[in-house]
């Protein structure tokens, strides 16, 4: 069976405080995204997890794929696997697409085995592959409050824009994000500004993590400039980075502006 975990964008993302468990409270708007990895699950003889695509750094164990079939295996007492990724969605690019990798095998092996696990009942198991992972399940858009595992449907139309992601190389893990902001009560609350026009977003429209980030690698501060130059609507980074996006009424013409030798460059209609 073949699935096609997509990635996402944060619109605003506010770190509230730090929870007692070592999590932050967060309040931010998920919206998935049409680039995606291809995942296939087949059963076997004998389980075999291989991948191809942009490297995968660290050990096959370490891997959310590997953690979700291990997890449903010792519930359910699934048989072996052969599982296939290519990898498509860059990592440590705040686009969540480890979590999505993780998120669809559930999904997957809840259909090839027809375990009959509604949606909460895998949103559950998702929240314990990791906070962005229940995301996933739905794949929709959705305010993500709590840790990210509180989720509610929110309406908001994009159709027509399109979303110009710009990954130019640089790894920034969730840790030293994380390490390089203070939790803060925002000026406007989330909701309320993306009911506002998107014009006023540039201002109003806030992820916590990019003053940081951007003062840190002043290289990622100069490729919002250009967005914006090339008559971004709103661009911003996305989660705890070092993706950056713009979203344009027209599609951008990009191809001779950005060119990263380990980036990645892709425009996708919303």
């Amino acid at each position: 069976m073949i699935s096609f975990p997509t990635c996402k964008i944060n619109l605003g993302l506010n770190i509230l405080s730090k929870r007692k468990d070592g999590y932050h409270e967060v309040n931010t708007l998920m919206i998935p995204v049409s680039v995606k990895d291809v995942l296939e699950i087949i059963p076997a003889q004998t389980f075999d997890f291989t991948y191809s695509g942009l490297k995968i750094p660290g050990n096959s164990e370490d891997n959310l794929i590997f953690k979700a079939y291990e997890m449903m295996k010792q519930e359910f007492d699934l048989p072996p696997v052969k599982i296939h990724l290519y990898k498509n969605i860059p990592m440590g690019g705040g686009l969540g697409g480890g979590s999505s990798n993780g998120a669809f095998t559930l999904k997957t092996l809840n259909t090839l085995f027809d375990l009959k696990l509604d949606t909460k009942q895998l949103q559950e198991r998702a929240l314990k592959l990791g906070s962005d992972c229940p995301f996933f399940i739905e794949d929709k858009p959705q305010i993500a409050k709590g840790r990210g595992e509180v989720l509610s449907s929110f309406s908001i139309d994009l159709k027509g824009k399109h979303l110009l992601l710009i990954n130019n190389g640089t790894h920034i893990s969730t840790a030293e994000a994380y390490g390089m902001i203070s939790p803060k009560t925002p000026t406007y609350l989330l909701e309320n500004v993306l009911n506002a026009p998107m014009r006023s977003w540039k201002n109003d429209l806030i992820n916590d993590f990019e003053g940081p980030t951007l003062n840190k690698y002043p290289e990622l501060a100069v490729i919002k400039k250009k967005l914006y130059e090339m008559g971004a609507v709103y661009a911003a980074m996305t989660g705890s980075g070092s993706t950056l996006f713009g979203i344009f009424d027209d599609y951008p013409e990009y191809e001779s502006i950005f060119k990263f030798p380990n980036g990645f460059v892709k425009c996708v209609p919303l």
